[in-house]
């Protein structure tokens, strides 16, 4: 069975469960409508089946290569990311004045995660150049936009961010790059980057990297960061790619998954740049791209459970083994209760994280286009929980997917532990879960917890108005809604901030699956019968919401114990 788009499941969610109605009521959105909507998921779900599901298996089993300095993609990329880039498909959310779309990024966020689904190796270089033109459109002087950004919004040139050095992970504060002003505007940046998606192609015409380092005398810290522009090949007067910059491709990891994104260790001499935004501001810049990068690459976690449960489920309806328990079966494995229980959960967590991040993306949408404080904390607060939970969905659905092929999902013929190899690094990159988690419960809980008891609010006025119709599911919504409640008084109440981060990544997942049983909930209300969402909401209410009480009161208990072993003890 070959991938299939979701498309039908994006159309049912922006009707019934986060409402695209309240985004097109917008003068920013008007023409947004979801007529228009179906009509842009259709297009770009027939590209990611038609061009992108091909070459899935191509990047896995011809990666990405470096030879004599030139980035030699798998074969198939380069046709497929044309497919993208004249589709229109890297710049569906940028502005119009320079050739974008200009549709609402909850748009944008549903076509990626398709894209991600398909091939998740390409789709991540859309995303980086997504997230660069977002950076550019808010920051860069008015000569760096109009020379850049007609060329990333039509895919001619691809971007990068360029962030993390071998001495300086997570903690980006300790980079060393250095940028020393040419005295023309320009800047000499010299330093090593390590792990840059992406850092080069044979497809594109040029390669802008977006890249820390520091000014001479800067403060040490992340107070002390610039962002700078710097281009693979300098363009001239007429924005020709031309003359090699002084930097270089020195190798490509050796990784785990995603083998057909060429990720690069680069080193840069100094390279000629510009800056981007003010002096030291080079976080605050940075940030622009990465929180919507957050939330993409939950995204990537989600189409990746796509395309693993799609997998699996083809391999379970053919897959012939023992007598089928129940009457008029398949005579397949789909018939046995253990294989029914890991698809049904797979399917059932799947649409509870997309439900999360297509609310994250409206939640950000509405902010940009109504200026309401009250949107951009709600989009805040969801985009931990987004990146975290897809993330961990795409794990979780792509390991079991293993499992449902058996011992064939153990062989790499089938194609299953692909999507679990590929998988793993999105809860790594773009910060990795526990600094999500660590996020949620100190950043997005310095509001004295507004923004999460307004979702909280949200969550159990729904239950409550339909308990009378759905009492067996509305019932228990509103009661973990209650204890959802109570543990995030506990966490705002800590003022050990160490008390909350030993119980962050629960509290994360423990308020992931209630926000999931509340989108469960309300797609089972909208369908107005038994039919199948009614009975996937009623799966992951009474069998996986549960949960929520034991993450929940682990999320509560504090640090103590989690230093009573110590090293020595750790280590016996």
């Amino acid at each position: 069975m070959p991938y299939r788009s979701p498309v039908a499941e994006y159309e049912y969610i922006f009707q019934n469960v986060v409402a695209l109605e309240q985004i097109s009521a917008t003068d920013k959105f008007a023409e947004a409508d979801m007529d228009t909507v179906s009509a842009v998921l259709n297009e770009a779900g027939r590209m990611c089946d038609e061009m992108l599901a091909p070459v899935q298996r191509n990047g896995d089993l011809h990666p990405a290569v470096l030879e004599n300095g030139t980035v030699r993609t798998s074969p198939g990329f380069g046709d497929a990311y044309h497919a993208i880039a004249e589709g229109g498909w890297v710049s569906t959310s940028a502005s119009p004045e320079f050739g974008g779309m200009g549709l609402p990024l909850s748009v944008t966020h549903a076509v990626n995660e398709m894209m991600a689904g398909a091939c998740l190796s390409l789709q991540l270089n859309p995303l980086m150049t997504q997230g660069q033109i977002e950076a550019l459109e808010a920051h860069a002087s008015d000569d760096l936009k109009a020379t850049y950004l007609p060329k990333l919004i039509t895919g001619e040139w691809c971007g990068t961010m360029n962030l993390t050095e071998p001495h300086a992970g997570s903690d980006v504060g300790a980079l060393s790059s250095k940028a020393i002003p040419n005295g023309d505007g320009s800047y000499a940046v010299t330093g090593q980057k390590i792990y840059i998606s992406w850092g080069d192609n044979d497809f594109s015409e040029n390669v802008i990297h977006l890249v820390l380092a520091r000014l001479p005398d800067a403060v040490p810290g992340t107070k002390g960061i610039s962002l700078f522009l710097v281009p693979r090949n300098l363009p001239d007067e007429n924005g020709v790619p031309g003359v090699a910059n002084s930097l270089k491709v020195v190798s490509l990891e050796h990784k785990m998954g995603l083998h057909g994104s060429p990720t690069a260790v680069m080193q840069f001499d100094g390279a000629k740049g510009w800056l981007v935004g003010q002096e030291n501001d080079g976080m605050k810049c940075m940030f622009t791209m990465m929180n919507n990068a957050r939330l993409g690459v939950g995204g990537q976690g989600i189409g990746s459970a796509e395309g693993a449960y799609q997998h699996a489920l083809a391999y379970a309806l053919d897959r012939k083994q023992g007598r089928s328990p129940i009457a008029n079966g398949t005579g397949t494995i789909v018939d046995h209760a253990d294989v029914r229980r890991m698809l049904t959960g797979m399917k059932a967590d799947i649409f509870a994280a997309r439900a999360i991040g297509a609310d994250c993306a409206l939640s950000i949408d509405m902010g940009h286009a109504t200026g309401e404080a009250a949107w951009a904390a709600r989009a805040a607060f969801l985009t931990p929980i987004a990146k975290a939970f897809g993330t961990e969905v795409g794990m979780d659905v792509a390991q079991q997917g293993v499992q449902v092929h058996g011992g064939m999902g153990f062989i790499e013929e089938t194609g299953a532990a692909q999507y679990s190899r590929d998988v793993r690094v999105t809860a790594i990159y773009e910060g990795t879960n526990g600094i999500q988690a660590m996020d949620l419960v100190a950043r997005k809980l310095m509001d004295g917890g507004e923004a999460a008891y307004g979702l909280i609010d949200d969550i159990e006025g729904f239950a409550e108005s339909v308990k009378s119709s759905h009492p067996d599911v509305a019932e228990p919504v509103w009661q973990a809604t209650e204890s959802l409640r109570e543990a995030t008084e506990w966490m705002v109440e800590q003022g050990d901030l160490n008390d909350r981060f030993a119980g962050a990544v629960p509290f994360l997942h423990g308020f992931a699956r209630v926000l999931g049983a509340h989108y469960h909930l309300k797609a089972a209300v909208a369908e107005g019968s038994d039919g199948p969402r009614s009975k996937l909401a009623r799966y992951y209410i009474l069998r996986l919401l549960p949960e929520h009480a034991g993450l929940l009161a682990h999320a509560k208990a504090g640090a103590a114990d989690l230093y009573a072993l110590n090293e020595e003890d750790l280590a016996s």
